[in-house]
């Protein structure tokens, strides 16, 4: 038996892919370690969505070949999205990478790491490709903390989105089964899972692979019968899918995170139409109110796109304007990657990085001072906290997250408490708010 590292890099459905290779060497009698310099064989799951998750990705993969000269590391093995874009330039540029595994040869994991033969990645950009996609009897061991847990609900994707490669990498869009997705749902409550964290690459198509309308919403509320959980949350929804009976849903239960992330891309009509990703300015700002509206309390997270192909000062000022006026709680902005395959490749004019960049920071500044005036917003109020454990800046302050915000891509509550040795991570506290950072908040729990 081998003792196996992994180095798991890009979005949370990654990290998923990871936990169910793990759950199926440790299944086998391998021994998992934290520390790559002791593993005779390294894995990496690699991101390849954009150009700066490739670069990450082949540092990583050259970091890790050095251990094969100076630690125990044997053999390297890549996996992921990487792997399944570019086997044949993978072999032929890194020497030092010995063995392949696809987003659709997960369980060949097993194969490779007792040396038996396994065919190259050969699933990109095919539509009769044979797809994987996990279920609840499938072996996995979560990387990171207990108490909170991603579950993959669907893989691969249907939309057309002129920037993203997705749906060649990841394939035509499937869901998994209610029964399964509440089984391993109550499996990890059972392991003393508090949050689970429900994502795909679009979670509003959830069960339309099934002829199931509002599929989403059927499985909130079959989620929220599993009395050991405490927080549901949502990711990664599409504006033209969210329903009035999906929010019907979200305001069902406690348990359900008034928590909507929606990736709006940009508010431009002209933008939006050359995206493929339809819609206006007018009609995202009626469904951005219209889900306030109905979910009390709600915070609002979304992702915008700058500099992509033709996009003009106009249309940019116009996306200004657009989050100035939404206020939105979360926002992420990324600079537009041109990438092969794509319809945007093809697409011209290019908008210079400079110029990309910053716009970026133009938007990012923006949103810095309407987080700020937020968290402001809070101080005096007291609110459940989900510990997450000793605060990464010091081990004087704990670290833990309020139902709005959603781990590694919000900001977090830290807490000031005289007694922190009492406080048990994974439980939920209920948090004075005393401090307000642009980002962060500062509190102390309420005895």
């Amino acid at each position: 038996m081998a003792k196996i590292g992994f180095i798991s890099l890009g979005c949370p459905k990654n990290l998923v892919d990871s936990e169910v290779m793990v759950g199926l060497l440790q299944k086998k009698g391998h021994t998992i370690t934290a520390d790559p310099a002791e593993a005779e064989i390294l894995v990496v799951n690699t991101c390849s969505f954009i150009e700066a998750s490739r670069m990450e990705s082949i540092e990583t993969i050259l970091e890790a070949a050095r251990l094969k000269n100076s630690g125990a590391c044997r053999k390297l093995v890549v996996a992921g999205c990487l792997a399944e874009r570019y086997p044949k330039q993978i072999l032929e540029n890194l020497k030092e990478v010995d063995a392949l595994v696809g987003v659709n040869q997960i369980e060949d994991i097993v194969r490779v790491v007792s040396d038996e033969p396994v065919n190259l990645p050969d699933s990109y950009g095919r539509s009769d490709a044979d797809l994987y996609l996990y279920d609840h009897t499938t072996p996995r061991a979560l990387i990171g903390p207990r108490h909170s847990a991603y579950v993959k609900i669907s893989e691969g994707c249907d939309h057309a989105c002129a920037f993203c490669v997705i749906p060649k990498i990841r394939g035509r869009y499937r869901s998994r089964s209610i029964p399964s997705l509440v089984k391993e749902a109550t499996r990890l409550a059972s392991r003393g899972v508090k949050e689970i964290i429900l994502i795909s690459q679009d979670t509003t198509s959830y069960g339309l692979d099934f002829g199931m309308q509002d599929g989403l919403a059927s499985l909130l509320e079959a989620l929220a019968g599993i009395r050991p959980l405490r927080w549901i949350r949502v990711l990664y929804a599409y504006p033209s899918l969210f329903s009035d009976r999906l929010i019907g849903a979200m305001n069902s239960s406690e348990k359900i995170c008034r928590y909507v992330d929606m990736p709006l891309q940009h508010a431009s009509a002209r933008v939006l139409k050359a995206m493929k990703r339809g819609g206006t300015r007018k009609s995202l700002s009626r469904l951005v109110g219209h889900i306030r509206k109905k979910i009390p309390g709600v915070a609002f997270r979304t992702a915008m796109i700058v500099g992509f192909p033709g996009e003009t000062k106009a249309d940019f000022l116009e996306l200004k304007d657009f989050c100035r006026e939404m206020e939105f709680d979360r926002l992420g902005v990324f600079t537009y990657s041109d990438e092969e395959d794509t319809i945007a490749g093809a697409l011209y004019p290019k908008i210079p990085g400079r110029t990309a960049e910053y716009r970026r920071r133009v938007l990012m500044q923006q949103q810095k001072r309407i987080s700020a005036r937020k968290n402001r917003a809070l101080i005096g109020q007291k609110l459940p906290v989900l510990v997450q454990g000793p605060a990464r800046e010091s081990d004087l302050l704990l670290e833990g997250r309020l139902q709005s915000q959603a781990p590694e891509i919000d900001g977090i509550c830290l807490i000031n408490d005289s007694e922190i040795d009492d406080v048990k991570s994974g439980r939920l506290y209920t948090v004075e708010i005393t401090r307000a950072f642009d980002h962060d908040l500062l509190g102390r729990i309420v005895r």
